[in-house]
């Protein structure tokens, strides 16, 4: 096991009735800004349970925040701060939400000119502005992590930052707002924590077997209740260990002690920033490309997840690892996941090209576990993918 340090200091209230709690853990004299997104949670009755357990409070609104959150959308919201002498942020929301709030938190108290320089410089925050969240949609882990993913429209970028200033000081996490999501949702949001824990655990052995079986567990937990979460009829036994799950598989404790990837996520954001497909499916799109590119230097850790996570127990490693990655296919498709970017586009000609284009250009020259995947690695692998 690799050497690690680990800690991870935000505070989860889980489970049935926790958004009433609200009142009890953001300071008496804050000035809060609430920012959500679309507006669902005024229709699910989010919202109105927020309001009423922030009644005492001052609290300005933000609303609008898009499903990736866009940058210009975001410095509307940081002018907000800035006026209003906001001092707590809170999300209400998902990902999205939450990850425009780490930037908002970082952007608060940024002493340059341009936010963005924050992502396209790489700039780590020590400290932000206090934030929490209230999730209403399990899926990035955001919840409970430093890390958050922003785009820009205008030049067509989808970028990550982070810092250890930037973990919520709390997060509740309500199975109940499970039971409003609608399927498509649901799917993407099974999709991205399943592939988050493959993006940690999808490597090679330092015989970390704590680690390897904590992924693992999440990855049995997730295709174990994915068919009642996906059902018309709401299951709160299933809506918590999904929204457990997703929040377990990127908190930080299953990538600690091992090499990680992320390479597939890298791939997954250039197809979101050009073509705006959600999230998890840029992610289901590239997954069996790039396993099956890179099949030599994973097959050890292929085949293990295929004999412990979907019981495969005939044939060869190299047998096993393929039948592992069908397998993985076959499960996104069972949640009604398209695994093809020809799925979602009929431009899809030129787009490894481009993609290499742009990690060149930013100087990503070795992606992955043993920084090997260049650019013209990568092109391979989007083509693979159409």
């Amino acid at each position: 096991m690799n050497n690690f340090e680990f800690k991870n200091p935000t505070k989860i209230i889980f489970g049935k009735d926790t958004i009433e709690k609200l009142k009890e853990e953001i300071p008496a004299d804050a000035k809060v800004l609430l920012l959500y997104g679309g507006g669902s949670i005024k229709k699910n009755g989010i919202y109105d349970q927020v309001k009423t357990a922030l009644a005492d409070v001052d609290v300005t609104e933000f609303g609008g925040i898009p499903a990736n959150p866009e940058y210009a959308t975001l410095m509307e919201a940081l002018n907000v701060i800035k006026e209003q002498n906001i001092t707590f942020l809170l999300a209400v929301g998902g990902g999205s939400v939450i990850d425009g709030t780490k930037f908002l938190s970082a952007a608060a108290v940024y002493d340059g000119e341009t936010p963005w320089d924050i992502l396209t410089n790489n700039i780590r925050t020590q400290k932000g502005m206090p934030f929490g969240t209230v999730l209403t949609l399990p899926a990035t882990g955001s919840e409970m992590n430093s890390g958050a993913v922003i785009t820009r429209e205008e030049t067509k970028e989808k970028l990550a930052m982070g810092g250890p200033g930037l973990f919520p000081e709390f997060s509740i996490l309500d199975p109940e707002v499970v039971k409003s999501i609608p399927q498509r949702q649901l799917a993407n949001g099974l999709t991205d924590a399943f592939t988050h824990v493959l993006e940690q655990y999808m490597t090679y052995s330092v015989d970390a077997k704590l680690q390897d079986r904590f992924a693992e567990s999440i990855l049995q937990t997730l295709i174990e209740i994915a068919p009642d979460v996906m059902k018309d009829e709401f299951d709160y036994k299933a809506a918590s260990n999904f929204m457990w799950s997703c929040t377990m598989a990127l908190n930080g404790l299953i990538q600690k002690g091992v090499p990680t990837d992320w390479a597939i996520h890298a791939m997954g954001h250039e197809l979101t920033a050009l073509y705006g497909i959600d999230h998890a499916r840029t992610l289901a799109i590239i997954t069996e490309s790039h396993y099956k590119y890179n099949f030599e230097a994973k097959k050890e850790k292929l085949a293990q997840y295929g004999e412990r996570v979907w019981n495969i127990t005939e044939g060869s490693i190299d047998d096993k690892a393929y039948a592992a990655i069908e397998k993985t296919t076959a499960f996104f498709k069972s949640l009604g996941i398209d695994t093809k970017l020809s799925d979602y586009t009929n431009d899809y000609e030129g787009t490894a090209e481009e993609i290499e284009k742009r990690f060149t250009d930013r100087g990503w020259l070795g992606l992955g576990e043993h920084q090997s995947l260049t650019p013209e690695k990568v092109e391979k692998i989007v083509k693979m993918a159409y």
